[in-house]
């Protein structure tokens, strides 16, 4: 076999923050007395199914062996032991809901635990394909038993509870166990549907004064299609029973529908991901179908008709469209549109019925300027066949975003940048004129200094990553030249990247707002500002703790022409750290003020992950720290006097702390008159501390820069609607108005 010839296309940060895709939301009971006699009689398998090999497969192994043994920054052995704990994680992907297999058929599939390395070696992923024929088997089985248990009514005043979280569960150990956890599963959704209608109903009959706030039209629309797909809701809770077990009956058919199909590559996929996970939680191995979305999220853009996509049932559903994109422009396609087939350009249409929803959006995305035939059916029931012309779609949601913000009128005016990613492509991918987040920055910034502001926030919230060399020169923008970050791969060699651009595009003071799901390139930036003392870092915990670097490589350089695409792997090749010499890993950037944290009770981070690269330093880099008169302790006391006085940002506290309380309780009531009190108990305890639930006032005044800093405000009237809302939320965002406040207090210090 030809050598792979692998080829590194961007040294990137992963973009995720959380933990790999999980393969089941719902849950299974804890424990259930009553337990009425089988719905669906279930057959044991005998033997364990084998789905047939896809020729890609050796050549997949091969890459994966390579790649971890000799680029991965820990070079593991590919050993039994690492077979062992890669079994594990196949297993948690296969069925991490425990609501297909039994204890049995996990023990069948253990005595394949230890031949995963040499399955890998010798190029014959068997375990992967047993694991995803057993899973389809499973599912034809469980799909029976839920249609069963569907048709007749659910018995709401037995004492049951159910353990909502599928880690503190084991495998059933039969098939009348199975039913029993999934009687619970649909106990629970029939209880909680059954709560949002007598919600729905009580709204009706004593309807609250309209909000000022203007409802948005795309979203008025989605709401009364939504309400007319309900339907009438019975007024007994039999009627109201009756209507959820039909409709989770449709939902559940559509999904296991869906779900019969098996993708060509997707047991090799499992099987490499959990051998990646076992190294680190960024290697991951992305396959054909999952590299357009990559490359949207790195560069903010992609090639189709402008539309985002849900499921419904049989159909797949317009959501939304995205201003100025194909289907905008041409007019035709509305939001609540069921997609009934698509067609490329003077070919056969395929029936979208059915179908799941990457592969209908696959079809429909397409090169620029090439056609695609949709048939819809609208809300008022009329069917056409529309001929859209694909485009360029820019996602706005990930550039930046810069304002001028004040305190009130009569305030100092401060800069606003939010940066939600570091995006665009770079070197020999980057075409002129494209966006990416560098100069998008340097725009905003531009036009800051043309007002004459000399003050800044710079909020990360949020931004889980991207291109390194976009975190470098973002870093750059506020120094004048000097090392941004170092990296270190698996030979020990390190690495200083520096800006080398002496000029400076602002020298104000600035505050940097990160929180938890700060990740990553966020990170270098933040951390390198910290430590030049080029800005006070204000946050409401420490960052996530992201301090490695992936190498994306592109395996259909090992194809030739015309095979079969393989995909891409990204891998972990590289720890960075901070030119102070100390890692960003599990430990994070740790702010030098702490502001209430809404999320507290959310368990995440870095350190959170499995298997996740422990912490570690080298020597610094030279570097000159910025001359300033702020003293970050005198600052953080400040701050921290005026937000105990603040009291929207003390009931996030109290909100925050009792969300904490009950994030071990995992067990729910299945009686229904023990659900409802313990709702009505959880919604008292909050009703009067959620925020969300307020009607704030604005607290800082909003100027909106035009995108990225420069050229026409918009004219399309729902694009102004868009920023208009966004202006709103910013105007009530209390935790940039205490960045507003301490960027007062760092002007006053001498």
């Amino acid at each position: 076999m030809r050598k792979p010839s692998l080829v590194v296309l961007a040294l990137v940060t992963a973009l995720g923050c959380g933990s790999p895709r999980s393969s089941a939301t719902t849950k299974g009971t804890n424990q259930a007395p009553s337990v009425p006699p089988p719905a669906t009689a279930l057959v044991v398998e005998t033997d364990l199914p084998e789905l047939p090999p896809d020729p890609r497969e050796p050549i997949l192994a091969e890459a994966a062996t390579t790649l971890l043994a000799k680029q991965h920054v820990l070079r593991k052995p590919i050993d039994d032991a690492l077979s062992k704990d890669a079994f594990q994680k196949l297993v948690e992907e296969l069925d991490g809901g425990k609501l297909l297999f039994l204890d049995d058929h996990v023990k069948k599939l253990a005595k394949y635990e230890t031949n995963i390395d040499d399955e890998l070696r010798d190029g014959n992923l068997i375990v992967a394909r047993k694991g995803a024929a057993l899973v389809a088997q499973r599912r034809l089985l469980v799909a029976k038993l839920v249609k069963g248990l569907l048709e007749k009514p659910l018995d709401f005043n037995v004492n049951e509870s159910y353990e909502t979280d599928p880690k503190k569960r084991a495998f059933c150990n039969s098939e009348a166990d199975l039913e029993a956890r999934w009687r619970g599963v649909l106990k629970l959704q029939v209880l909680e549907r059954n709560q949002q209608m007598e919600e729905i109903i009580e709204a009706k009959a004593h309807p609250k004064p309209d909000a000022k706030k203007p409802k948005d039209p795309d979203e008025a629309k989605r709401e009364a299609i939504a309400e007319r797909t309900l339907g009438e809701i019975p007024a007994t809770f039999e009627g109201r029973e009756a209507k959820i077990r039909k409709e989770l009956a449709t939902r559940y058919e559509t999904q296991f529908t869906r779900l019969q199909t098996t993708e060509k590559l997707e047991p090799a996929e499992e099987l490499l991901n959990a051998v990646n996970a076992v190294f680190d939680p960024h290697t991951t191995y992305l396959p054909p179908a999952q590299e357009a979305n990559f490359d949207i999220q790195m560069t903010g853009k992609l090639e189709g008709i402008g539309a985002s996509l849900r499921e419904q049932d049989h159909y797949i559903v317009v959501h939304d469209l995205v201003p100025g994109g194909a289907s905008w422009q041409q007019g035709k396609l509305e939001i609540g549109d069921l997609i009934m087939s698509v067609a490329q350009d003077g070919k056969e249409p395929v029936d979208a019925i059915d179908l799941p929803i990457d592969k209908v959006v696959s079809m429909i995305r397409g090169p620029k300027g090439t056609v695609v035939v949709l048939t819809v059916k609208h809300a008022d029931g009329r069917i056409e066949t529309l001929s859209i012309t694909r485009d360029v779609i820019r996602i706005e949601a990930t550039y930046a975003r810069g304002a001028v913000v004040r305190g009130d009128k009569k305030g100092d005016a401060v800069g606003y940048v939010y940066l939600p990613g570091f995006y665009g492509d770079v070197g020999a991918r980057a075409r002129p004129g494209e966006r990416n987040a560098t100069d998008d920055v340097r725009a905003i910034l531009n036009a800051l200094q043309k007002k004459k502001v000399t003050q800044l926030v710079l909020d990360l919230r949020g931004n889980g990553g991207g291109l390194l060399t976009h975190a470098r020169d973002i870093s750059g923008l506020f120094i004048p030249q000097g090392p941004v970050v170092q990296t270190r791969d698996s030979d020990g060699k390190i690495d200083v990247l520096s800006d080398t651009d002496p000029s400076v595009s602002f020298s104000g003071n600035v505050v940097v707002l990160v929180d938890r799901f700060s990740a990553s390139a966020a990170e270098i930036l933040a951390g390198a500002l910290q430590d030049y003392e080029r800005a006070v870092i204000v946050g409401t915990s420490a960052t996530h703790g992201k301090g490695t670097v992936q190498a994306v490589l592109d395996l259909d350089r090992m194809q030739p022409k015309g095979k079969e695409p393989l995909g891409l792997y990204k891998i972990t090749v590289q720890e960075y750290f901070r030119v102070s010499g100390g890692s960003t890993q599990l430990k994070g950037v740790v702010p030098d003020i702490l502001l209430p944290d809404p999320t507290a009770f959310i368990d995440s981070g870095e350190r959170t992950l499995y298997h996740a690269i422990p912490w570690s330093t080298i020597r610094s880099a030279p570097f000159t720290k910025t001359p300033h008169t702020w003293k970050p302790g005198e600052l953080a006391s400040a701050s921290e006097a005026r937000v105990k006085t603040n009291q929207e940002l003390t009931m996030v506290s109290e909100f925050a702390k009792i969300l904490g309380a009950r994030k071990d309780k995992t067990v729910e009531p299945l009686e229904r008159k023990a659900f409802q009190e313990a709702k009505k108990r959880a919604k008292a305890e909050i009703e009067n501390l959620d925020p969300k639930k307020k009607d704030r006032k604005p607290v800082i005044e909003v100027e909106a820069l035009p995108t990225a800093g420069a050229g026409p405000a918009p004219t399309d009237e729902k694009i102004r609607q868009r920023l208009d809302r966004w202006k709103d939320d910013l105007a009530r965002d209390v935790w940039v108005e205490e960045c507003v406040k301490i960027l007062g207090d760092m002007a006053k210090s001498k």
